[in-house]
């Protein structure tokens, strides 16, 4: 699949964004709402995959319904630089009782919000770009009544593993079609609106 990176305005068919929510270097970043299969989102969904494909030796096989990651289900964001265009994307799907797998039951709960899709063009990392995409995808996940946020990762990503225990996630049992895969990871959080920012910054990707 294409590695490109979307370097266009976000497509006239997203919806309003988040408005700007902080500052990577000189540059404002704002957050638009996107659809999961907007061509502008799917480039760097393709991106994701091919680097999976380079860590893992193949995709994220997970089943994803766009329509979970629309709102009031989840939600997917596009981070947008003034001079760049969209630069990382990342979303949220929530889970219910009827969603959640039988051989899951025991981990997930209703309620969590799966972080799904985390990604941040390699020309714009270590300038807080993922920092703030996380921050912003907590954020809305909790103003949307989600009690925390589940993610898998990979022991091929150790700066991922570091980064979110760094952050506050504990590792939990794994989920999802990975879950019997040695090299898979997964971490949980409690949303929590009062929890410090990391000062630290860069965000690597999370394999979801």
């Amino acid at each position: 699949m294409s590695q490109q990176t979307p370097t266009g305005r976000p497509t006239s068919g997203m919806l309003p964004g988040s408005g700007i929510i902080g500052r990577v270097g000189n540059a404002e970043l704002s957050f638009t709402v996107a659809a999961y299969d907007d061509p502008a989102s799917v480039r760097f969904i393709d991106a994701v995959q091919a680097f999976y494909r380079e860590r893992y030796g193949g995709i994220d096989r997970t089943p994803v319904d766009p329509a979970e990651f629309a709102p009031p289900r989840g939600l997917f964001l596009l981070g947008v630089l003034p001079d760049a265009g969209p630069v990382c994307c990342g979303g949220w799907r929530r889970l219910t009782a009827e969603a959640i797998p039988v051989a899951d039951r025991e981990v997930l709960r209703p309620l969590d919000a799966e972080i799904k899709r985390m990604w941040v063009d390699p020309s714009h990392r270590r300038r807080g770009v993922a920092l703030a995409l996380l921050d912003e995808l907590e954020r809305t996940a909790a103003a949307a009544g989600c009690r925390r946020t589940v993610l898998e990762t990979g022991t091929r990503q150790p700066e991922a593993e570091a980064l979110y225990r760094r952050r506050g996630y504990r590792p939990m049992p794994n989920f999802g079609v990975h879950r019997a895969e040695a090299d898979s990871t997964c971490f949980t959080q409690d949303l929590d609106a009062g929890r410090a920012p990391d000062p630290l910054g860069d965000r690597p990707v999370a394999r979801g």
